[in-house]
């Protein structure tokens, strides 16, 4: 959920369910294979840092995951993808249902990600950021051999920092720009981005990766914006200093995660464009979903191997998507 403040400035309600899924079970939610679900959708970029990681980490066979369609109405996702619009697993239409059976009165945001404990049918955490830091620390029992480090010890302090000041000014950037109520919001939303892209178009001209010589929870987090910046941020968000595709190093670098297993594999731009475009309708009254831009560039090489570093460091790429769970739009 989000509103606009009387200045016309965009704000985020962070009131997410905190309860966590640990090794030890301290919240009362023990990490068990089979237990939870992954509730996400493929255009949601919140989500799409989930579907990464465990990709990345191989949690496939321990955490089962749904997929919600491309858009919503004001009671929430809702599973119209699969056969009779429910959720074969939950059993539900909307993910509405899982927070209300534990919440009977909640009155918060209805968003994914989500992890929904099966027996009970009922949400456990809807906390995002938090949700990708315990599959790489809480979860890692059940990861795959050769699974990268996505949050190193060592590395923390430094991850952190940067996806403190990339949430603000890129992830929840970009929405501050294309839902603020007034120009002056707007403009400075605009030029807060552009400063903080400039800044990171300059950390990685001489670096592979935001964080060390790998990939990291950083670059999960950076990505999911990026990958959706031409698609939708630069008109529908008018973030329009510059396409993606015109900001040479921040291009390559996008080009390079895309290509890596993991990344790229789980985009599907068409969901992605219909979810902005349709659901976004003070934005997009016609509901008009554009055409454009041609993604095929999203497979040109990108040259980002010569500043070194090794995408899983001492691990191993992840499989092939399951069947069940390929991206039939992925370029």
């Amino acid at each position: 959920m989000a509103y606009v403040n009387p200045a016309g400035e965009f704000s985020r309600d962070q009131r997410y369910i905190a309860t966590r899924i640990t090794a030890d079970g301290r919240d009362g939610y023990p990490v068990e294979p089979g237990r939870y679900r992954l509730v996400v959708s493929r255009a949601c970029p919140w989500a799409n840092r989930s579907i990464i990681v465990r990709r990345l980490l191989g949690l496939e066979g321990v955490l089962s995951m749904g997929v919600a369609g491309p858009t919503h109405d004001e009671r929430s996702w809702t599973f119209d993808l699969d056969p009779g619009g429910r959720d074969p697993v939950l059993g539900i239409e909307r993910l509405q249902e899982a927070f209300l059976a534990r919440f009977p009165d909640y009155d918060k945001g209805i968003t994914v990600p989500a992890i929904v404990d099966v027996p009970s049918g009922q949400v456990v955490t809807n906390d995002f950021a938090q949700i990708t830091i315990d599959l790489s620390l809480e979860w890692a029992k059940f990861h795959r051999d050769g699974a990268p480090r996505l949050y190193p010890p060592e590395l923390r302090d430094e991850i952190d920092s940067v996806n403190e000041v990339v949430y603000a000014d890129v992830n929840n950037g970009v929405y501050r720009a294309g839902f603020a109520g007034s120009q002056e919001s707007y403009e400075k939303a605009y030029d807060r981005l552009f400063a903080r892209l400039d800044w990171l178009s300059e950390r990685l001209s001489t670096r592979r990766y935001l964080v060390g010589d790998t990939i990291t929870e950083a670059d999960v987090r950076l990505f999911t914006t990026l990958v959706r910046f031409d698609a939708v941020y630069h008109g529908h968000f008018k973030c329009n200093r510059s396409k993606l595709s015109e900001m040479p190093v921040l291009w390559a670098y996008a080009r390079d995660l895309f290509q890596t297993p993991g990344f790229g594999d789980t985009i599907d731009f068409g969901h992605i464009k219909r979810h902005y475009y349709e659901v976004h309708r003070d934005i997009n009254p016609t509901g008009i979903v554009p055409a454009g831009p041609d993604s095929r560039g999203w497979m040109t090489p990108h040259g980002r191997a010569e500043l070194g570093g090794r995408p899983f460091g001492d691990g191993t790429p992840p499989p092939p998507p399951r069947p069940e769970e390929r991206v039939p739009t992925v370029v």
